[in-house]
C-alpha cells in the first residue's frame, strides 16, 4: 500500500511506468492497429483474475500485451477522428499527484486545499465566461454528466415556479408530464438522455429547426415556446449549443438568449466543445451571448487539452444549487460551516480533478491554451479548403466555426465510405471519423491536436481516395 514505509518502491514504480510509457510514445507509428474484439478478447478473457502474478513487472508486461499495445493514441498526428485531444504536460503530472494522495472533494474534512482549488477555478471560468458575481458550479465527470446536471436545475426551477403560481394545491410529480426542453437537431444526445433520467421522456424534448449552417433558429425557438405555452405546457428550458459535435456550429447564443429571457425560461448553453474560446486569443466573439446563460457546460478534457475526465457546469445564480443539495448528518450537516462541495454535486465521493487545469494554467497559462485550440479551428480551414479545391472530394458542411471538416469521396456510396474508413484504419494509415449529412454517410475530421499539420492530414486523404477508388471498382466489376 501507499503510506510512509513504501517511497522507495512507490518511486520505483513510478519511475518503470513513466519510462515505459515515454518510450512507447517515442516509437508509436501509428494511432492504432485496428485490432478487432474479436481478435483481443480472448486474451483477455483468459486471465484468471483470482490468481495474481509473481510482480507488478509482471503485471505491466501484460498490460502491455492486453492493452497498450493496441492502444489508440490521440496524440498522433494522424489521429483525426474524435472529440479527444492531446494532453498538456503538466495535467499528466498533476494527474499523479491527485491518484497519490486520493483526495475527495465531497466534504472539507476530506479535500482541504483541494476544496479552495477547485472553487477558486469555478470562480475564474465564471468570470471568463461573464456569469456575474452571483455564479458558482462543480466540477464533473464529463459534459454528459454537466448536462444533466443542468437540465434538473432547469426542471425543478420551473416546477417551483408553477407550484408557487398555482392557485390550487400541487404536487411536483403533477408538473413534471407538461415541462418541455427545447434544443436543435444538431445538440447531444446527453440532452435527450437527460429528459429520460429526469423523468420527462425523450417526448419532451422539443427539436427547434437549425439554419443551414446547422446553428437553431432563434425565431424558430420563440414560435416553438409560444406554441408550448398555448398548449398549456411549461417550457422549462432552452439548450444552445456552442460547438456540436459532427459540424461544430455555434448556435446565436445572444439571440437565443433574448427569446429565453423574454419568455422567462431556463438558458443553458452546451459549451463542451467551444470553451476552449473562452481562451482563444482570436476567436473569443464566437461566445457573445454566452454571458446571458443561467447555466453552462464546459470540457477542460477537449479544448483545454486536460485528461479525462475535467469538466464542469458553472450557473448564475448559486442559489439555484440548492436543488441537488443534501444534508446527511454524518457528512455534510445542516450545521456544517466549512465549504462542501458534495452540496453542489450530483456526486458524492469524487477525483480532484481541479488540479489538473490548476497546473496546466499555473504552467502555461490561458493564452497558450487558446493560441492551441485556435490554431486547430485554423488547421480545420485549411484541411477544409484542400478538400474543396481536390476532384476526388466534395465537402459535406460549410467551413466549420470550430475545428471539424465533414466531406465525402467524390462519386461514392455509403458502404464505400464505410470501408475506406475502416481500411485506413487497419493499415495503420490514420482514423477519421463518420456520421450522416441528410441522410447520407460522410467522413469526419475532428482536429483538436495542435501539433498537426496539412502534411499530417494529406496522406490520410491520400489513402481514403486510394481505397475508395479500389473499392468502387470492385464494385463496377461485380455489378
Amino acid at each position: 500500500m501507499l503510506g510512509r514505509d513504501s517511497a522507495d518502491a512507490y518511486q520505483a514504480l513510478v519511475s518503470q511506468v513513466s519510462q515505459s510509457i515515454s518510450e512507447r510514445f517515442a516509437t508509436v507509428d501509428r494511432p492504432w492497429t485496428g485490432i478487432t474484439p474479436g481478435e483481443l478478447g480472448p486474451a483477455v478473457a483468459a486471465v484468471d483474475l483470482d490468481r495474481p502474478l509473481p510482480s507488478f513487472s509482471d503485471a505491466f508486461d501484460e498490460i502491455g500485451d492486453l492493452y497498450l499495445r493496441d492502444a489508440v493514441w490521440f496524440h498522433h498526428p494522424t489521429y483525426l477522428a474524435h472529440l479527444n485531444c492531446p494532453v498538456a504536460l503538466p495535467a499528466v503530472a498533476a494527474e499523479t499527484v491527485l491518484a497519490s494522495v486520493n483526495t475527495s472533494v465531497d466534504t472539507w474534512d476530506q479535500s482541504a486545499g483541494g476544496t479552495l482549488i477547485e472553487q477558486r477555478l469555478i470562480a475564474w471560468t465564471c468570470e471568463r465566461i461573464g456569469l456575474g458575481p452571483d455564479a458558482d458550479g462543480v466540477f464533473t465527470s464529463g459534459g454528459t454528466q454537466s448536462n444533466l446536471h443542468a437540465l434538473l436545475l432547469a426542471r425543478d426551477e420551473a416546477v417551483e415556479q408553477v407550484l408557487k403560481n398555482s392557485e390550487e394545491p400541487m404536487r411536483g410529480v403533477e408538473v413534471l408530464p407538461r415541462l418541455r426542453l427545447f434544443a436543435s437537431p444538431h445538440s447531444h444526445f446527453s440532452v435527450v438522455k437527460a429528459a429520460r433520467l429526469l423523468g420527462l421522456g425523450e417526448d419532451a424534448v422539443i427539436t427547434v429547426p437549425a439554419d443551414d449552417r446547422f446553428r437553431m433558429n432563434p425565431a424558430a425557438l420563440d414560435a416553438a415556446i409560444e406554441t408550448c405555452r398555448a398548449a398549456g405546457l411549461v417550457p422549462a428550458g432552452a439548450v444552445a449549443t456552442a460547438g456540436t459535435t459532427d459540424f461544430g456550429s455555434i448556435d446565436p447564443l445572444d439571440s437565443i438568449a433574448e427569446v429565453c429571457a423574454a419568455h422567462r425560461v431556463w438558458f443553458h448553453v452546451d459549451a463542451a466543445y467551444g470553451c476552449g474560446l473562452l481562451v482563444s486569443p482570436d476567436r473569443r466573439e464566437l461566445l457573445w451571448g454566452i454571458e446571458h446563460a443561467d447555466s453552462v457546460t464546459v470540457d477542460f478534457h477537449k479544448s483545454f487539452f486536460q485528461p479525462v475526465s475535467s469538466s464542469a457546469v458553472l450557473v448564475r445564480d448559486r442559489a439555484s444549487l440548492r436543488h441537488v443539495t443534501h444534508h446527511a448528518d454524518y457528512l455534510n450537516p445542516v450545521e456544517a460551516l466549512s465549504p462542501n462541495q458534495v452540496d453542489k454535486s450530483l456526486q458524492t465521493t469524487r477525483r480532484l480533478d481541479a488540479l489538473k487545469l490548476w497546473m496546466t494554467l499555473r504552467t502555461l497559462g490561458p493564452a497558450q491554451i487558446g493560441t492551441m485550440f485556435d490554431r486547430a479551428c485554423e488547421l480545420a480551414g485549411e484541411a477544409w479548403e484542400y478538400l474543396d479545391a481536390d476532384p476526388r472530394f466534395e465537402t459535406a458542411a460549410p467551413v466549420s466555426q470550430l475545428s471539424t471538416v465533414l466531406f465525402r469521396l467524390a462519386g461514392a456510396d455509403d458502404d464505400v465510405h464505410r470501408a475506406a474508413r475502416e481500411a485506413i484504419a487497419a493499415a495503420g494509415e490514420g482514423m477519421v471519423a463518420s456520421t450522416r449529412v441528410e441522410g447520407r454517410i460522410a467522413l469526419k475530421l475532428t482536429l483538436l491536436n495542435p501539433e498537426t499539420t496539412l502534411g499530417d492530414i494529406v496522406p490520410v486523404l491520400d489513402a481514403l481516395a486510394r481505397h475508395g477508388a479500389r473499392l468502387q471498382q470492385i464494385g463496377k466489376e461485380s455489378a
